[in-house]
């Protein structure tokens, strides 16, 4: 406690001298929680924190001058420099993280403490998470999700009195935030957080409980905090009063009571870690920063190489059944491979694309979920990192943004901040897109929003073939994929060849040779772009069609090839509206980089700005299709 402690004082002490940039949240007077909880967890267990984790990163035994050099931002950190002071992580001694988003990181626990059970192993995860986290969506969505599935989490929230700079009685009614707990089924208990050993004593029986099978369990631990929110809050908002009494309640007098120590060996103690503390501090400052050489490494893993041709079956089938026989077939080959979502399990999904699984490969692999999307997405991110494949579906693509941070702060982060000794390779399916009576919350489509997040892949299957290999190529593909689907296709049949996995998760396909003109398209587009490119053949207008396919990564080097075949006049059709579309992303790529070749403007066809209606007539009024496009060609070419 006094390593913690004094490590701390030594960070703020860095960050006044200016070595240390941005803001930092110490655990100042929250030490006896980490220690207490680790002095019983085994090896193997793991644990994720709150961003005022570091003293559980050192409870969890990371070395020290790696943990203060990455709160520096220092070369030697833990994270190279990547995570500084609220994202720090030290897999290899199983704390995998803090989490700056509050509430964010329980759902990853689950998926964690998922994956350990799958794999038969015994391991519990700790999560700790402040009392300003239990006002989170993402906390109780955590807890229905592992009060669901009996998994060993203990969610333990340090209770400190405040959320950030407001007191928690001021938003929350209740004594005890962990009765909240016990209306979701979970056993939930309230102990001293000051008191190392009713701390260890009440997480040794949490992690009983959960090794037995009874899990999860929530412990609220009532503690203090000894300075502000953060290294610069001069906590004008916080009555002296509340100040004094934390000081009493200082866990580190409670430590000199409870062991009995007399003041000399207080004395000792404190000045053997303050050298050792002073030393560590000293070798920071004089750390070089992080060389620049490297910082765009470690956002994907390298290519996968192309998987070789195989003998396959050739079968027309539409292609909701081509994603089925494409997840059966992963569930048949990998056993790390987990199909989980809302009605995914028993009843097959909601489309019929799930149909069948759980019967042929078990409820632990093939499950339904609580309504609860960032719970769904967060346990796909743990288990992801814990070594399994989860492929988790969201029912509607509109349906994502209350969990959007588990794939916008959560998973595209994982191997870039841990320089890949963590991974995250799950798949997100969805569908999206207009269909006659869906509303404007069921029919948007949302390519634009996924594909302008670093670290995740974005793939949009066009045909019944596509949506088989396609989602095979993100399966193995090792890091996060998105797969977004279209309804309006799902009972739309072809050719589909069942030879396992045949391409990566990337390249775009001509779907029509032409010189004239190049359409560009993706999704549900590219069987209006072809329609309108044989209409057009007719007329002697020889179109190319381009399906980009995979958005995240872009295939510039098919972009630039068809572009320049066709005489540098193009048209870029989506479903998507045109403001904001992935199609400006396309057309400032072609004008930066073939300015020259254009001659002609490029020309976007797409949804004018409006809500969607739900009337099919309204709908048709507003939606591209086949004549739009012609239309947009005719114009390039005059």
């Amino acid at each position: 406690m006094s390593l913690i402690r004094k490590f701390e004082e030594q960070v703020l002490e860095l960050g006044r001298e200016g070595h240390v940039a941005g803001s930092v949240h110490l655990c100042l007077g929250q030490e006896a929680i980490p220690v207490g909880a680790m002095s019983v967890l085994q090896p193997g267990d793991k644990v994720l924190s709150t961003y005022r984790g570091h003293g559980w990163a050192l409870a969890c035994g990371a070395d020290p001058f790696a943990l203060m050099a990455e709160i520096g931002q220092r070369e030697g950190g833990v994270n190279g420099g990547r995570a500084g002071s609220p994202m720090l992580s030290a897999p290899e001694v199983g704390f995998l993280g803090e989490n700056s988003i509050i509430g964010a990181g329980l759902p990853i626990a689950d998926g964690v403490a998922m994956a350990d059970r799958l794999q038969g192993g015994s391991g519990v995860v700790l999560v700790s998470f402040g009392d300003g986290a239990m006002n989170q969506g993402s906390t109780t969505e955590a807890m229905v999700f592992a009060a669901a599935k009996n998994l060993p989490v203990i969610f333990v929230c340090e209770n400190n009195g405040w959320s950030e700079m407001t007191p928690i009685s001021a938003t929350t009614r209740g004594e005890h935030l962990a009765r909240r707990g016990q209306g979701l089924g979970i056993e939930s208990r309230v102990y001293d957080g000051n008191d190392p050993a009713a701390v260890a004593e009440a997480v040794a029986e949490a992690a009983a409980l959960c090794r037995s099978g009874q899990g999860p369990v929530l412990l609220e631990f009532k503690t203090v905090r000894l300075s502000g929110h953060y290294n610069k809050d001069i906590q004008h908002y916080r009555p002296a009063d509340d100040i004094e009494a934390a000081q009493l309640a200082d866990p580190l007098l409670r430590l000199r009571e409870l062991k009995d120590l007399s003041e000399e060996e207080m004395a000792r103690i404190d000045v053997e870690v303050a050298n050792e503390i002073r030393e560590i501090a000293e070798r920071v400052r004089q750390a070089p920063a992080p060389s620049p050489t490297g910082v765009l490494e470690h956002l994907y893993a390298p290519d996968l190489p192309i998987p070789a041709p195989r003998e396959a079956v050739v079968k027309d089938i539409p292609y909701f059944r081509a994603v089925n026989e494409a997840l059966k077939d992963a569930l048949r080959r990998r056993g790390e491979v987990m199909v989980y979502g809302e009605d995914v399990g028993f009843a097959g999904g909601i489309f019929g694309v799930t149909r069948g699984l759980q019967k042929d490969f078990g409820a632990d692999r093939v499950f339904d979920t609580p309504i609860a999307e960032a719970a769904i997405l967060g346990s796909a991110v743990g288990a992801a990192i814990a070594g399994m494949k989860p492929v988790v579906e969201i029912m509607w693509a509109d349906f994502v943004f209350v969990a959007l941070d588990q794939i916008i702060n959560q998973a595209s982060n994982v191997r870039y901040i841990n320089e890949s000794r963590l991974s995250a390779p799950l798949v997100i399916r969805m569908q999206q897109g207009v269909t006659p009576g869906s509303c404007a919350q069921h029919s948007q489509s949302i390519e634009a929003i996924l594909s302008h997040i670093p670290g995740v892949k974005v793939g949009m299957p066009s045909t019944p073939h596509d949506a088989y290999a396609m989602t095979l190529a993100a399966i193995e593909d090792p890091d996060p994929v998105i797969m977004i689907e279209h309804r309006s296709m799902y009972q739309d049949s072809g050719p589909v060849s069942l030879a396992g996995p045949s391409e990566i998760a990337a390249g775009a396909v001509e779907r029509r040779s032409g010189n004239d003109v190049a359409i560009i398209t993706w999704g549900a587009m590219a069987a209006a772009a072809t329609a309108a490119a044989d209409a057009l053949e007719m007329e002697g207008v020889h179109a190319g069609v381009l399906d980009l396919r995979w958005l995240r990564p872009l295939d510039d080097e098919a972009i630039e090839r068809i572009v320049k075949r066709c005489g540098g006049r193009v048209v870029i059709a989506h479903e998507a509206f045109v403001t904001g579309g992935f199609g400006g992303e396309v057309s400032a790529r072609i004008s930066e980089r073939l300015f020259e070749t254009l001659r002609a403007p490029i020309i976007r066809v797409g949804t004018p700005d409006v809500r969607m209606p739900s009337s099919p007539s309204l709908q048709e009024a507003v939606l591209p299709g086949v004549a739009d496009i012609i239309a947009a060609v005719n114009r390039v070419r005059s």
